[in-house]
C-alpha cells in the first residue's frame, strides 16, 4: 500500500503537469467568428503563450520566428490595425476571413466553422503567414546589406583615428573610440546610426551574444576567396582592413524567419543563395566572400 501512494505522489505530478501543457496548446473554439477574432487580438496584446491557445499548437512557427523583437512589432502592427479597423467577411456558414485596417487587409489565417466552432484554420494559414514573413525579412535583409556597403564607404572617407580611407572591421565601435560602424556622438554621426538605432528602439540590444535583426544574422566578412570577382584577396593588411569589405547575412531560423543567405562586397553587388537545412551550421564558418556560380546576383530593384 505504502508503494502504492508513492508510486501516485511520484506519477500524479507529471499526469497534471500534462495536462496542464496540453490545455495550453489545445485551440481554442468560439460561438461567432468575430469572437475569434476578438480573442486573437486580446492574445495579441498579451502574449504569445495566449496567441498558440487561439492559433493551436500548429502555430508554433507562425508565433515563433526565431527572432523575438521581430516578433513582437508583428503582434504590434496586427493590434494596431485591428484596433484601426476591422471586420469580418463571410463565405457562407462555414468559413471567414478577418480583414484589418482601413485597406482591408486580408489576415492570411482563415476562420472555419467546426463542430466546436469557430476556428482558425492554422494548418491552412500557416503557409502564407511563413512566406509573407520570408519574403519581408529576405528584403530586409537585401536593403541591410546595401546600407552597410553605404556605411563602410561612408566610415572610409574620413579620418577616424588611423586615417582616411579604412574601413571598419566592426559594427559597434568599443567604448570611447570610433572603430566601429556606430557610436553614440550626436556632434558627429556615425555612419550606421539610423540602422542601428531602430534596431535598439525596437528592443535590440548589444552585446556578446549574436541577436537577429529582422529574422538575420549579419557579420563582417575580411576577406575574399578565389571565385570572387578579382580572385582570392585579405582585406586586412597589418591590421588595417584596407583592400576592402564584405558581409555575410543569414536567416535566424531557416525556413521559419527566411530561406536566403545573402552576401556582399565592396562592389556592392548582392547574392544569394539556399543554404539547405543545413544553413546554420554553414553560413557562420564561412568567412570570406566567395560566391561561386551556385551563387546568383540579386536585382536590388526586383530581388
Amino acid at each position: 500500500m505504502t508503494g502504492l501512494k508513492l508510486l501516485r505522489r511520484a506519477v500524479l505530478p507529471g499526469i497534471v503537469a500534462l495536462a496542464l501543457i496540453t490545455t495550453a496548446r489545445a485551440q481554442q473554439s468560439y460561438p461567432t467568428p468575430e469572437d475569434a477574432a476578438s480573442a486573437l487580438a486580446a492574445a495579441a496584446k498579451s502574449g504569445p503563450r495566449d496567441v498558440l491557445k487561439v492559433l493551436g499548437r500548429a502555430g508554433d512557427d507562425i508565433v515563433s520566428s526565431g527572432d523575438e523583437v521581430a516578433d513582437a512589432d508583428i503582434r504590434a502592427r496586427f493590434v494596431s490595425m485591428y484596433d484601426a479597423k476591422h471586420a469580418i467577411k463571410a463565405e457562407g456558414n462555414k468559413k471567414a476571413t478577418l480583414v484589418l485596417g482601413p485597406d482591408d487587409f486580408p489576415f492570411p489565417i482563415p476562420l472555419v466553422n467546426t463542430k466546436a466552432g469557430w476556428e482558425f484554420d492554422t494548418d491552412e494559414g500557416r503557409i502564407e503567414v511563413l512566406r509573407r514573413r520570408i519574403g519581408r525579412n529576405e528584403l530586409d535583409a537585401i536593403q541591410t546589406a546595401l546600407a552597410y556597403v553605404d556605411a563602410q564607404n561612408e566610415y572610409a572617407d574620413k579620418d577616424r583615428g588611423e586615417g582616411a580611407g579604412i574601413y571598419a572591421q566592426r559594427f559597434l565601435s568599443t567604448s570611447g573610440k570610433k572603430d566601429g560602424l556606430f557610436w553614440r556622438d550626436d556632434s558627429d554621426p556615425s555612419p550606421l546610426g539610423p540602422l542601428v538605432a531602430e534596431a535598439s528602439a525596437e528592443g535590440y540590444k548589444p552585446g556578446e551574444r549574436l541577436a537577429p535583426y529582422h529574422g538575420y544574422y549579419f557579420r563582417i566578412l575580411k576577406g575574399q576567396g578565389s571565385d570572387a570577382p578579382g580572385g582570392a584577396l585579405n582585406y586586412v593588411v597589418k591590421g588595417k582592413m584596407i583592400g576592402g569589405f564584405g558581409l555575410i547575412a543569414w536567416p535566424a531560423e531557416y525556413g521559419n524567419s527566411a530561406v536566403m543567405t545573402f552576401v556582399v562586397n565592396h562592389a556592392g553587388t548582392v547574392y544569394e543563395k539556399d543554404l539547405g537545412a543545413r544553413t546554420d551550421f554553414i553560413a557562420p564558418r564561412m568567412t570570406l566572400f566567395d560566391p561561386d556560380q551556385t551563387w546568383k546576383k540579386v536585382d536590388a530593384a526586383k530581388p
